[in-house]
């Protein structure tokens, strides 16, 4: 099988095997008896099976931060140079739940191996998560622009618990659907999309978080 053939069946195949069983159950041996390759094969284009993981998480996340970057240069544009708050936020949320939620996707390989991945903590995609913060910070910034009265402090916090929000959905979509017996619609992307962006704005235009911290102070 020529080189970039073999690269792109063990890719394939790790990304199916992790997708299905999770990281932790599945081995290399695993991975190069589906991808019909040798053992040496994975060595040779990854070196271990932790760089393996890495190298699929980082080929699907770049893909989704690439999204979010277009989403927030287009609201910006759109804005003047300064989107609403409501935008930025939904360039923030909105590739991450369009990409693993949904009767479509849900059913993808992509989508169930980034939903595992946003499931089960393992340390090659947490330090990939702790290190790529560069985009993070250019939805801080634009933030920061869309409400200048904010403190740093907050934006962060609520670029954080809007991120948490959209990664709690897509984590525990069917405990949600039990707890709420089948009331809130999974599959209804755009409302859930809506309600979070509307939770984070919530959270982000109340100044009551400012008081609270000057009650504090003043004890």
């Amino acid at each position: 099988m020529p080189t970039d053939q073999t690269r792109t069946a063990i890719l394939s195949a790790a990304e199916r095997l992790y997708a299905d069983r999770g990281f932790g159950d599945v081995t290399l041996r695993d991975i190069v008896a589906a991808a019909d390759v040798n053992l040496a094969a994975v060595n040779y284009h990854f070196g271990s099976k932790d760089e393996l993981i890495a190298e699929l998480f980082v080929t699907r996340s770049i893909a989704t931060n690439r999204e979010r970057l277009n989403e927030l240069k287009a609201a910006e544009e759109a804005g003047g140079g300064r989107a609403s708050i409501d935008a930025i936020l939904r360039a923030l949320v909105g590739p991450t739940l369009r990409g693993c939620l949904g009767p479509d996707r849900e059913r993808s390989t992509a989508a169930r191996f980034m939903i595992r991945a946003s499931i089960e903590s393992v340390p090659p995609i947490r330090r990939i998560k702790n290190r790529e913060i560069d985009h993070l910070r250019k939805f801080a910034a634009a933030m920061k622009r869309s409400l200048p009265d904010r403190s740093d402090v907050d934006i962060y916090w609520g670029l954080h618990f809007a991120l948490a929000m959209a990664h709690q959905t897509i984590r525990d979509s069917e405990r949600l659907t039990k707890l709420s017996e089948g009331s809130c619609d999974l599959n209804d992307v755009a409302r859930i999309i809506d309600r979070v962006v509307a939770v984070a704005v919530m959270a982000l235009t109340d100044h009551e978080p400012q008081k609270m911290h000057a009650r504090s102070v003043a004890r």
